[in-house]
């Protein structure tokens, strides 16, 4: 039997790779231990050097040799991978990535819900490369890129072949600018958001003020640069989009998102919590008589109030937090759809959504292990009805999950 080993010791080791978990490692048993291992798929028989976590489970200290490779593998495309964190998968052929995630949701709604779902969990895809319209970049000495896996190290790029083809000119010139005596090597990330004709950017660290001359001096750099907010059209509405404000980032899939959300309900009164610009609001108000869009952040809740007055006199944009509204909903929704962060609902707004019970609850998670905590609890008062897969984020091990919920009893 393998010894308890302090975070620092480290061992070489053979193992064989019995699957994939969420977030991008392979796990093999050594010895009963659990061992993480990136850049591996299962059934692999791989060599790695490896140390155990402050979380009591080993992990591969660097890159592992594979000694037998999955007929899965191939050759990633992007000379970066390995070295750059943003992806985690470009080693196996898409189709089986997509399966891959498909059954990391199942073995996640069970072993954190409790949740034995039977059903078929269908898969929403597009095109799996030059897809992002949001990547965030970060500068060091002179170069810029993405950062190393569980790292903040930089990995240097001037290219990126999930990134969209606009945001890929934007990185080459970025990649050169930041070799200029103009740029403020005091800046540290920049986040770039594009509708393909326009780039906006937004400043994420930085450890002194953005003087105006520098964004004036972009202008010269991309031309495509827009100053303020840009308008992104998706699920046949144009969005006014600010710096700030959260969209979704699959340029492919933001209309398949939308119609597999709303599906084919209507009815008098939907309810969009945590709204953000209004991507659910605005067809919602085509399909209800009344709708109800809840935001809490600030340029966000300006841009859904600023897009729900463009379109229909049925929307109420509220600002405030999703407790908040709950908490003073006296009628029953048809409908609600419910895109929280990736911290999900949490036990407070689960408590009232169980009180307020809404006929039809969908739920749109980013992440596997908290919606499988909030759906835990309401399936209590609910069941699943459908359960699909949209593959937002090729590449890579995130993936976005919609569940569709029905409840049980009319009150």
């Amino acid at each position: 039997m393998i010894k308890v080993l302090p975070t620092h010791h480290k061992m070489n080791v053979t193992a064989e790779i019995e699957k994939l978990v969420y977030g991008g490692d392979g796990l093999s048993r050594i010895e009963g231990q659990v061992l993480l291992t990136p850049f591996v798929l299962p059934g692999e028989r791989i060599e790695v050097t490896a140390a155990r976590s402050k979380g009591g489970v080993l992990r591969a200290t660097q890159n592992p040799t594979v000694i037998q490779s999955a007929p899965e593998r191939v050759q990633p495309r992007c000379e970066y991978f390995f070295r750059c964190g943003g992806c985690h998968y470009q080693h196996s052929n898409y189709e089986f990535q997509v399966r891959q995630k498909i059954s990391i949701l199942r073995e996640t709604l069970a072993r954190l819900g409790g949740i034995e779902y039977a059903g078929e969990i269908g898969a929403i895809t597009a095109e799996p490369w030059f897809y992002r319209n949001r990547i965030q970049l970060h500068f060091e000495e002179g170069r810029s890129g993405f950062h190393r896996p569980g790292s903040h190290a930089l990995c240097g790029i001037d290219h990126c072949y999930i990134s969209s083809p606009l945001l890929v000119d934007a990185i080459h010139a970025l990649a050169e600018a930041v070799k200029q005596p103009e740029w403020p090597r005091f800046l540290r990330s920049l986040e770039l958001f594009t509708n393909e004709r326009h780039l906006q950017l937004t400043i994420v660290e930085t450890t002194r003020p953005i003087a105006a001359r520098f964004f004036e001096w972009c202008q010269s750099l991309l031309p495509s640069f827009a100053p303020g907010a840009i308008d992104y059209t998706a699920a046949g509405h144009a969005f006014q989009i600010s710096r700030g404000s959260f969209f979704q980032v699959n340029r492919f899939l933001v209309d398949s998102l939308v119609a597999e959300a709303l599906g084919q309900r209507n009815g008098q009164y939907a309810v969009d919590l945590y709204a953000g610009v209004g991507l659910f609001t605005l067809p919602l108000a085509s399909r209800f008589e009344c709708v109800e869009a809840i935001e809490r952040g600030g340029p966000a809740y300006r841009d859904l109030a600023a897009n729900a007055q463009r379109v229909s006199a049925n929307i109420a944009a509220f600002r405030g937090s999703a407790e908040e509204f709950l908490a003073g909903v006296t009628v029953r929704p048809d409908l609600l759809i419910a895109d929280p962060p990736r911290a999900g609902l949490g036990s407070e707004s689960v408590a009232e959504l169980l009180r307020v019970q809404p006929s039809n609850l969908v739920l749109v998670s980013c992440d596997p292990s908290t919606l499988s905590r909030d759906a835990k609890k309401l399936l209590t008062a609910y069941e699943i009805e459908r359960l699909t897969l949209v593959d937002l984020f090729p590449q890579t091990y995130h993936f976005e999950t919609v569940m569709h919920l029905r409840a049980l009893a009319t009150r």
